[in-house]
C-alpha cells in the first residue's frame, strides 16, 4: 500500500515538472525566436501569409501580432508583450526576452530543488528593488520640450528598426511633427499626425506636411486641380439624394407625382449648395481669394456642376478623423448644418492642389498659419519598405511622446541594466535565507538585454559585460558602443531609453515568469471557459 502511494507521489511531481519544463521551455522558444532583432543591429523576419503575402520586419508587435502562435504559454507571453506596446509603444522584444531569461535562470535552480515560490518571492523582492533604483537611475529634464533631446529620443527608437541613414532623416520629421502638435497643459494626441504612405520614388523622399493629406481628389472634371490663398469650408452635410433612415415607402399616383418629389429633392439639395456658393461670393472679393469645401458626406452631380462653375474645388466623403484634423491645421469650424454659415466658420491654408499618382489621386492641403495636426508622407518603392517606415513611424512618435510625458529619461545601451544588476548583488546581500537565489536569477536575467546587443553586433557576450561591469565599477555610467563592442557614456552620445518602458517592462516580466514558475499541472478547459469565469448558477 504504502510503494502505490509513493508511485502516486511520484507520478504527481514528474507532472508538475513537465509543466513547468513545459512552460519554460516556451519561454526560451519564444525568446529565442525574437532575441535577434532586439537593437539597431538586429536582423529582420521574413512573415509568409497564407495568401503568399510578405512582410518584412523586426517589430516585436507585429511579429507576435501575426505569427501564429501554437502554443498556450507562448501566447500568454505574446500576449503580455503586445499589452506592453499598447500602453508604452516599444519595449516588446525587450518583455519577451527579459521572460524568457528569467525562466531561464530559474531552471538552474529548480534543477536543484528550490521550490518555485522561493524563487517567485525573490523576484518580487527584486523587481521592487529595480523600480526603487530605476527612480534614481533616471535623469529628469527640466525642459522636455528641448529639441536635441527628442532628437536622440526619436533617433535612438527608428535605428532599432531602420537603417542608420534613413533613420536620422526621419528623425527629425517625427520630432517636428510632435512639437507641432503639442499644446501646452493639454495630452498629446498622436491621432492627429496622419500618417500618409505613397508608393512613388525611394524611401529618401518622405517629408513632413506642415498640413494635411487627403487620399482622394476631386470628382469634377472641370473643378480646378490648384488653388492658392483659400478659404476652406469643411462640413458634414448631405449634398445628396437621401434615403430615409427607417425603410419607408413613398407613394405616389402617377409619373408625374414622382417627378415632383424628385424635383423637390433636387431644389433642396441645391438650394444648401447656393448658400455655400453665396459664402464663397461674399469672402473671395477680389480674385486672387479661392474656395474648398471638404464634405464629411457626399455630394451629387448636380451640386458638383454647380461648385466648378462657381471655381470651388469641393471634395467629398472625406474621413471623419481627417474632419478633425483640418480644422486644427486650418482653423474654423466643422459646420453640421448650413443654416449659420458665415465667413467665422472657414479656415484657411495658402495652397490647396491636386497630385495624381498613377490611379491614386492626392490633395495636398499646405501653408496653414499655426497647425495643431500634420501629416507624415512616407514614399517608398515598394509596399515591404512603406510598411517598415510606417511601423518604425509609429514607435518613434510614441517614444517622443513618452519622453515629453514622463518629463526624465533614462542613459540606453543597457547602461541601465548593468547598473541594476550592481545594484541588486548588493541588496542581495543584505537578504537572508534561500530568496536571495530569486534575486540572483533576476540580476543575472536583467544581462540578457546588453548580451543580446553585443551578440547581435558580433562581439562576445562575455567579454563584453565584463568590460561593462569593470567600467561602471569606476563610478561611470556606461553602455555598450555597438560599433567597436567597447564601453561608451550614452549620455554624451545621445542614446537614451525611456523610462516608461524600462518601468513596464520590469514591472510586468517578472510577474508572468513567476506566474508560470507556479503553474505545476496545464489542463484542457470546456468549451464554456470562453464566458463568464462565474460558475453557472452564482452570478
Amino acid at each position: 500500500m504504502l510503494s502505490m502511494i509513493k508511485q502516486q507521489g511520484a507520478a504527481a511531481d514528474s507532472r508538475r515538472g513537465q509543466a513547468l519544463l513545459l512552460n519554460i521551455s516556451a519561454g526560451k522558444g519564444l525568446q529565442n525566436v525574437l532575441k535577434t532583432n532586439l537593437g539597431p543591429r538586429g536582423t529582420l523576419k521574413m512573415l509568409v501569409g497564407g495568401g503568399g503575402d510578405i512582410k518584412l520586419t523586426k517589430d516585436g508587435k507585429v511579429l507576435l501580432h501575426e505569427m501564429q502562435i501554437q502554443h498556450p504559454t507562448a501566447a500568454l507571453i505574446a500576449r503580455t508583450a503586445t499589452a506592453q506596446d499598447d500602453i508604452t509603444g516599444d519595449g516588446t522584444t525587450t518583455n519577451v526576452i527579459t521572460i524568457g531569461e528569467l525562466l531561464k535562470q530559474s531552471e538552474r535552480y529548480l534543477q536543484e530543488n528550490i521550490h518555485p515560490r522561493i524563487i517567485a518571492e525573490g523576484f518580487e523582492l527584486a523587481k521592487d528593488r529595480c523600480l526603487a533604483f530605476l527612480e534614481e537611475f533616471k535623469q529628469s529634464s527640466h525642459d522636455t520640450l528641448d529639441r536635441e533631446l527628442l532628437i536622440s529620443i526619436a533617433k535612438t527608437s527608428l535605428r532599432t528598426k531602420l537603417p542608420a541613414e534613413l533613420a536620422d532623416q526621419l528623425t527629425e520629421q517625427v520630432v517636428d511633427a510632435l512639437l507641432l502638435i503639442h499644446k501646452p497643459e493639454q495630452p498629446l494626441d498622436l491621432f492627429m499626425v496622419e500618417i500618409m504612405t505613397m508608393q512613388h520614388r525611394t524611401d529618401g523622399h518622405s517629408s513632413l506636411i506642415k498640413g494635411l493629406v487627403l487620399d482622394h481628389g476631386t470628382r469634377h472634371p472641370d473643378m480646378p486641380k490648384k488653388l492658392t490663398n483659400c478659404f476652406i469650408l469643411t462640413c458634414n452635410v448631405s449634398l445628396e439624394y437621401e434615403k430615409t433612415e427607417v425603410n419607408a415607402n413613398f407613394l405616389y399616383k402617377d409619373h408625374e407625382t414622382r417627378s415632383r418629389m424628385i424635383d423637390g429633392e433636387h431644389k433642396l439639395v441645391a438650394a444648401k449648395c447656393r448658400q455655400i456658393i453665396e459664402l464663397k461670393n461674399h469672402v473671395c472679393d477680389t480674385p486672387d481669394k479661392n474656395f474648398v469645401v471638404i464634405n464629411q458626406k457626399g455630394i451629387d452631380p448636380i451640386c458638383l456642376d454647380m461648385l466648378a462653375k462657381a471655381g470651388i474645388m469641393g471634395l467629398r466623403r472625406a474621413k471623419r478623423r481627417n474632419m478633425e484634423r483640418l480644422t486644427l491645421a486650418c482653423g474654423g469650424t466643422a459646420m453640421n448644418s448650413l443654416e449659420d454659415l458665415s465667413p467665422d466658420c472657414l479656415g484657411h491654408a495658402d495652397l490647396v492642389y491636386e497630385q495624381t499618382l498613377g490611379e491614386e489621386k492626392y490633395t495636398f492641403v499646405e501653408g496653414v498659419k499655426n497647425p495643431f495636426s500634420c501629416t507624415v508622407l512616407i514614399k517608398g518603392p515598394t509596399k515591404h519598405q512603406i510598411e517598415q517606415i510606417k511601423d518604425a513611424l509609429r514607435d518613434g512618435l510614441r517614444a517622443v511622446k513618452n519622453t515629453i510625458e514622463d518629463k526624465c529619461v533614462v542613459p540606453g545601451g543597457g547602461a541601465f541594466q548593468i547598473a541594476a544588476y550592481a545594484d541588486l548583488m548588493k541588496f542581495k546581500e543584505t537578504i537572508t535565507g534561500r530568496t536571495k537565489l530569486g534575486i540572483q536569477a533576476f540580476a543575472d536575467a536583467l544581462l540578457v538585454v546588453p548580451k543580446t546587443l553585443a551578440q547581435n553586433s558580433g562581439f562576445d557576450p562575455m567579454d563584453t559585460i565584463i568590460k561593462l561591469q569593470e567600467e561602471y565599477a569606476k563610478g561611470h555610467i556606461v553602455g555598450l558602443d555597438i560599433e567597436s563592442g567597447e564601453p561608451m557614456d550614452p549620455v554624451s552620445e545621445g542614446i537614451f531609453d525611456q523610462y516608461s518602458v524600462l518601468k513596464q517592462v520590469y514591472r510586468s516580466s517578472p510577474i508572468i515568469a513567476s506566474q508560470l514558475l507556479l503553474i505545476d499541472e496545464i489542463i484542457k478547459a470546456g468549451k464554456g471557459m470562453r464566458g463568464s469565469s462565474v460558475p453557472e448558477g452564482q452570478e
